[in-house]
């Protein structure tokens, strides 16, 4: 999301409180006894949502997970042996947008900031982007790290088409929202594909 200084106190501070919220319940999660099964339901439904998002030759921008995070080279090799370009990202310097380099299979990945990692491939534009999230409401409003990186990043690419993906369990009534805030117009999680506007209100 976009960085506190760029919002008023109470909503950052609002943010900032969810996000301690979330990372407890996602650190909950990844003890439960049901997570690899909502693991895979999630892939399964990341899979076909994509698939029907792309076009041939499309660029898919995935992420290559942090601890806690769901698992999506499932999803990467599926859409790879489909024919389509894989992206991930590389994390900037704080301020600047994402930059995608081309994931293949057993391609050599980098370390990056904040613990991320990365392709060792070109840079590539993706046409689709989805977009991890600490939580999430029926709006398309997600909460992230505060880092801004997704809204900076699809402010700049318009004509992508952008999916957030998580579990339910991450879903709340209503995220505290900025400025910059950029709206989801879907996300995918274990249990169902939420199509919402875009513009932050449900259809």
């Amino acid at each position: 999301m976009t960085s506190i200084a760029n919002e008023s106190w109470s909503t950052a501070h609002a943010k900032q409180a969810l996000r301690g919220v979330m990372t407890s319940r996602r650190a909950d999660f990844a003890a439960a006894p049901g997570r690899e099964m909502a693991e895979k339901a999630l892939q399964h439904r990341m899979v076909r949502a994509l698939r029907a998002m792309a076009t041939a030759g499309d660029a898919i921008a995935l992420v290559w997970p942090l601890p806690g995070e769901s698992e999506l080279q499932p999803v990467m090799h599926a859409l790879h042996a489909d024919g389509l370009c894989i992206a991930l990202p590389e994390t900037t310097p704080r301020g600047h947008r994402l930059a995608f380099r081309l994931w293949q299979p057993g391609c050599t990945m980098r370390a990056g900031r904040y613990g991320t990692a990365h392709p060792d491939g070109p840079i590539v534009q993706p046409d689709v982007v989805c977009v991890p999230l600490l939580a999430f409401d029926r709006r398309g409003m997600r909460l992230g790290y505060g880092g801004g990186y997704y809204d900076r990043t699809l402010a700049s690419l318009p004509a992508a088409r952008a999916v957030g993906f998580g579990f339910s369990f991450q879903e709340v009534a209503c995220i505290p929202t900025g400025r910059y805030d950029v709206a989801l117009p879907a996300i995918v999680t274990e249990r169902e594909w939420i199509r919402c506007r875009g513009d932050g209100r449900t259809r």
